[in-house]
């Protein structure tokens, strides 16, 4: 693991690990770099790139207000000419994906492509409503066993996911310590996402149509309550070109592993080469 200081001073982690295509992985709202641990053996031939953003995983805490897609996406640019990247194609799981798109408004000549994980333009309000329920909250229970017991049903949409992946999830995003449970990130972030859910939804349609000449795909949780079909089906008609593919048995946000995602990766990794 790397580390590199942002404009402001905050001190973010980062993974740069192989060789090929520099693929940029931006993960979700509340995640780390270790979101992409399941599709890590399915990227091969890239020059594979992860970040933690700023108040997440084992990157600095700045303050709620600095917890903006915005300032991630500068971040983002920050650490691909920390390591001299002049172009990257981005995997964006949900919040990342957001990211991705601003960055074909801010910094298209930088963006290869970009693959989008159970995330559009258009973001379903009760999706958001579930992820205000358990943002900037610890688990009530206190070890990883627990808390995989209990997944199955925190996690609705969700069917055929053995226990040993939901041990995986609770290590994953959540540490042990002493007295618990404790989520991997600052929760001011809480704060930060509570200032968006009450802001007026803005229009995010111009930023997928800034990709208009990239490769595009899009993965999608067959039973996501955050990405409608109404959404997908608009991103196609503005995109026939899309790579889509939709994984059975998963809601937001699909692991990347299964052989749905994995077919989306591996054609659009074709296509970029």
């Amino acid at each position: 693991m790397g580390r590199f200081i942002a404009a402001d001073g905050t001190e973010l982690a980062y993974s740069d690990e192989g060789t090929g295509v520099p693929l940029l992985c931006l993960a979700g709202l509340t995640r780390t770099m270790a979101d992409f641990d399941y599709a890590k053996p399915h990227l091969q031939g890239v020059r594979l790139i992860r970040m933690d953003y700023r108040g997440r995983g084992d990157s600095a805490w700045s303050g709620a207000a600095s917890y903006t897609v915005p300032q991630e996406a500068l971040d983002a640019l920050a650490l691909l000419d920390h390591l001299g990247v002049a172009q990257a194609a981005v995997l964006g799981t949900s919040r990342g994906g957001l990211i991705g798109m601003l960055l074909a408004v801010m910094a298209k000549p930088r963006l290869l492509g970009l693959c989008l994980n159970d995330i559009g333009p258009v973001i379903e309000r009760g999706g958001l409503e579930r992820i205000f329920d358990y943002v900037g909250r610890n688990p009530s229970v206190k070890t990883h066993d627990a808390l995989a017991e209990r997944l199955p049903k925190a996690m609705p949409g969700f069917a055929n996911v053995p226990h040993s992946r939901w041990l995986d999830e609770a290590r994953l995003h959540y540490r042990a310590m002493l007295n618990g449970l404790q989520i991997t990130y600052d929760p001011d972030l809480r704060e930060a996402f509570l200032a968006g859910f009450k802001a007026p939804a803005g229009d995010a349609w111009p930023l997928f149509d800034a990709c208009s000449d990239l490769p595009v795909a899009l993965i999608r949780g067959e039973n996501s309550d955050l990405l409608s079909m109404a959404t997908v089906a608009e991103m196609q008609r503005r995109r026939p070109d899309m790579i889509f593919g939709q994984v059975p048995d998963r809601a937001h946000i699909p692991f990347l592993d299964e052989p749905e995602s994995v077919a989306v990766l591996q054609a659009f990794l074709a296509r970029l080469r």
